[in-house]
């Protein structure tokens, strides 16, 4: 990258700092934010107290039994993400001719995304069936690697590969010590700093970064479901007393991540038509 050329020097010193500017913004950019989330995640951690598993996790504000069915609605809400996430996975699978998936380490992303929504709908409704700290993984991990996975390819699209396949690396080790530590020393820090991490990286990514050929209205739709998703989850009993006790935000949860899946899943489609229009050339869609 010549940067002289595009930042002539204006007069010495001026030319300088002028130059020096555009490296900054430039190489060290990613360094920088890199660096910037790495000690905001570090110290939130130090920050947080020392969360214990607790009988309270496992109630949740609509525990009802229909047809014999422990948590009813809790188990079929998880389905929905079995229903997008078997097609989208099917359809990554395939390759480029479907998704118009071209780099490798982002059809690993996708993958794992789809497979983690999957795992999900298993997962979620087996931990429902019969609330308790030796399920409670089964419910939580799928639905951490499909976001992890989703802010890996944010990276990979809007920064560059290498990067993105660090991150996603990165995360999924995070993950398995987040589960050593709940499991063996009764530690859930590390755990809530995970799935707090994408709920602030994915909408950074998508301000800070201009896309290169997936347009950001897909993505900001899906992160404001997302984003949705979580707050419903957090405001469990507060959303079921508004709704007069019709679902639970617990449920809405469920199909708040499943709209996420179902709206990636359109935008991949329209990608991939976007550019069988332009000869196979990956552009904005």
């Amino acid at each position: 990258m010549h940067l002289a050329a595009d930042y002539p020097h204006r007069g010495g010193r001026l030319g300088h700092w002028t130059l020096a500017a555009a490296f900054l913004r430039t190489e060290n950019r990613r360094r920088a934010i890199a660096g910037c989330a790495v000690l905001a995640s570090a110290l939130l951690l130090v920050a947080t107290p020392r969360l214990r598993h607790s009988p309270a996790l496992h109630l949740f504000a609509d525990m009802r039994n229909l047809l014999g069915v422990p948590n009813t609605l809790n188990v079929l809400t998880a389905y929905p993400l079995l229903l997008v996430g078997v097609p989208g996975l099917v359809l990554c699978l395939c390759g480029s001719g479907c998704f118009g998936i071209s780099l490798r380490w982002e059809a690993l992303g996708w993958f794992l995304f789809y497979a983690g929504n999957i795992g999900a709908a298993f997962g979620s409704a087996y931990y429902h069936l019969k609330p308790d700290d030796d399920r409670l993984i089964w419910d939580r991990l799928p639905m951490m690697i499909s976001a992890s996975s989703l802010l890996s390819i944010l990276v990979i699209e809007r920064v560059d590969e290498g990067a993105g396949l660090s991150c996603l690396i990165s995360l999924l080790s995070l993950l398995l010590v987040s589960s050593a530590c709940e499991r063996v020393l009764d530690d859930m820090r590390l755990w809530v700093v995970l799935n707090f991490i994408p709920c602030v990286a994915i909408p950074a990514m998508l301000f800070l970064f201009p896309p290169k050929y997936t347009h950001s209205r897909f993505w900001f739709l899906a992160t404001g479901f997302y984003l949705l998703a979580r707050f419903e989850g957090l405001a469990d009993r507060k959303v079921y007393s508004v709704n007069r006790y019709f679902i639970s935000g617990h449920s809405l949860e469920h199909l708040c991540f499943a709209m996420v899946t179902l709206i990636l899943t359109v935008m991949l489609s329209f990608r991939n038509i976007k550019i069988a229009r332009n000869g196979g050339r990956n552009c904005i869609s």
